[in-house]
């Protein structure tokens, strides 16, 4: 029994734009991620090329061994590139330019004409389709209506709460990862994550895959990349050894 890690490595780019470099390289990141366990390589490219950019996307396209997933708003400019590069797996979010990060989940409810083009459109180019959305049943029910083959359940309230909020919290995300299993769902959870507050999440027995990303790249600048990467997948370890008590 095991749980997917895949890291996101938005923020070795986020470094290099920081001066116009050509280093870090996000390429080399990947490299060392999948070497150090990572089953899978997370990128969001935004409208305005915060971090990643176009040609990041190809190149990792064209390197990693292992699966890329490629986050990205629900506009026809971002379905078009993932049509050229193919990625293995799109995870549709909201996106804000004037956020810092990916506040919140996608409303599938009230976007879903839009995003069943963009599914559609996913799914004759041959790649897995994912919803990053909030631990709601009515949007875990459009995305099944949606043909979605996967949702990732937004851990960020969880993991800015403490003591009874989270608990709480945790709570509603036990219940939509069993009702999105049931729905034929497969469920991933993501935002936020730490070693220390992802236990929890994997002991969900229905979560077969976490995206992590600020924590890795943060707890790297005091252990290096692939140790943070190992770090993080025995926290997984821990989650799933709860499973079994």
């Amino acid at each position: 029994m095991t749980i997917r890690l895949h890291v996101n490595i938005d923020h070795i780019a986020t470094v290099r734009n920081a001066r116009g470099t050509r280093y870090p390289d996000p390429i080399h990141a990947a490299y060392v991620c999948e070497d150090a366990g990572a089953d899978g390589i997370t990128a969001h490219l935004r409208e305005d090329r915060r971090h990643m950019v176009d040609r990041d996307i190809e190149r990792l396209r064209e390197s990693i061994t292992t699966l890329l997933n490629l986050e990205m708003a629900g506009t026809d400019e971002m379905i078009g590139i993932a049509e050229r590069i193919r990625p293995d797996c799109i995870t549709l979010v909201p996106e804000r330019r004037e956020e810092r990060t990916t506040e919140g989940g996608l409303d599938v409810v009230g976007q879903r004409k839009q995003m069943e083009k963009v599914a559609e459109r996913a799914r004759k180019a041959g790649i897995r389709v994912s919803f990053f959305i909030a631990p709601e049943e009515a949007q875990l029910v459009a995305c099944r209506d949606l043909g979605a083959e996967q949702v990732e359940l937004h851990t960020g309230e969880y993991c800015n709460l403490s003591g009874n909020g989270q608990l709480e919290e945790l709570e509603r995300l036990r219940h939509a990862a069993r009702v999105g299993h049931e729905l034929g769902l497969s469920i991933a959870a993501g935002h936020g994550l730490t070693r220390f507050n992802l236990p929890a999440i994997a002991a969900i027995a229905e979560i077969e895959e976490v995206n992590i990303g600020h924590a890795i790249i943060a707890d790297s600048l005091f252990m290096g990349l692939g140790s943070a990467v190992r770090a993080m997948r025995e926290a997984l370890n821990r989650g799933l050894a709860l499973r079994e008590k």
